[in-house]
């Protein structure tokens, strides 16, 4: 049982497969990749094989960008423990998949997320299991050196704004509906709790957390919750200028730059120079340095996918 690329879709199968090089294997003419993930340096290994149609996540790798959708829309893509596990199997595989630079996450349907499915949660079927997926998820998206962007409309709230909270930026429809509620229900907001404040700052964080207020997607630019809001009909094209931009990082230097943001809320910046120098070494020894110095010379943008390696060779 592995999980392979083809065709540009994560396709979970039973298959005999034959090594065709280190990592990489081939059948039926698809090369399927076999990548240790990103966070926690293991192979990832997806549940039985089901149909794509019933998945709870799906993930897409095109052109670059690797598209994680939430898929239950008919309960509004609400949180189950089958969906934490898939979105953490997936996001763990974005992570590691050499042809990816960044990862879209969005929901199916008339929503991105609706928060925690009361049903399961009603019927005890929300326990450790699904918090330990969960936290997997989040912490991998929050971790993995690539630009993250969640991509809101309809309803956003609980479960759904944590995730989004997870991503490097937020992108929102003027349709969006933004919040937590956790503590109406009973709950702590998990994923919100230890994210809310630093994208918010402490006092707007106490007020969505401890009073449940719904946020409109103007109120939320304000406040810098979001990133960028958008009118319904000019999602793709937004989304579209938002990958575009992101795509003109150099790889290693959003990696180190990712890392080094994070590390600010609980470093003392003077204490981590070091960490800077060798960052910047790093960064000075990679091709994408190369590539910014010849579109420099060449007077042009910088081209940094595909990298190198993944260009189709002259004659």
């Amino acid at each position: 049982m592995i999980t392979g690329m083809a065709d540009g879709l994560l396709l979970p199968a039973r298959l005999a497969l034959r090594a065709a090089a280190a990592h990489r294997l081939t059948f039926h003419g698809y090369a399927v990749i076999v990548q240790p993930r990103e966070c926690g340096r293991q192979f990832v290994l997806l549940p039985e094989a089901f149909p794509m149609t019933a998945a709870p996540v799906t993930y897409e790798a095109r052109d670059g960008v690797g598209w994680i959708t939430l898929n239950r829309p008919e309960v509004l893509n609400a949180l189950s423990t089958e969906l934490a596990a898939a979105l953490a199997d997936h996001v763990e595989y974005a992570a590691g998949d050499p042809g990816v630079m960044q990862v879209i996450v969005r929901g199916a349907g008339r929503a991105f997320c609706s928060g925690m499915d009361r049903t399961e949660l009603a019927s005890g079927s929300i326990g450790e299991a699904f918090y330990r997926h969960w936290s997997r998820a989040l912490d991998c998206l929050e971790d993995m050196p690539k630009i993250t962007v969640a991509v809101l409309h309809g309803y956003s709230i609980g479960g759904g704004l944590q995730l989004a909270l997870a991503c490097d930026l937020r992108l929102a429809t003027d349709d969006a509906v933004l919040g937590l509620g956790a503590t109406r229900h009973g709950l702590v907001p998990d994923g919100a709790v230890l994210r809310l404040a630093r994208v918010i700052g402490v006092g707007r964080a106490k007020e969505l957390a401890l009073l449940n207020d719904h946020v409109s997607p103007a109120e939320a630019r304000a406040i810098g919750l979001v990133n960028w809001v958008c009118a319904q009909g000019d999602l793709e094209r937004t989304l579209a200028s938002v990958v575009a931009k992101a795509r003109s990082a150099a790889p290693t230097a959003t990696a180190h730059t990712k890392r080094l943001l994070h590390e600010s809320f609980h470093r003392d910046p003077r204490a981590i120079l070091e960490e800077v120098l060798q960052a910047q070494a790093e960064c000075g020894a990679s091709w994408e340095m190369d590539e910014a110095n010849r579109a420099w010379r060449e007077k042009r943008e910088t081209r940094f996918y595909p990298p190198p390696d993944r260009r189709p060779r002259d004659g």
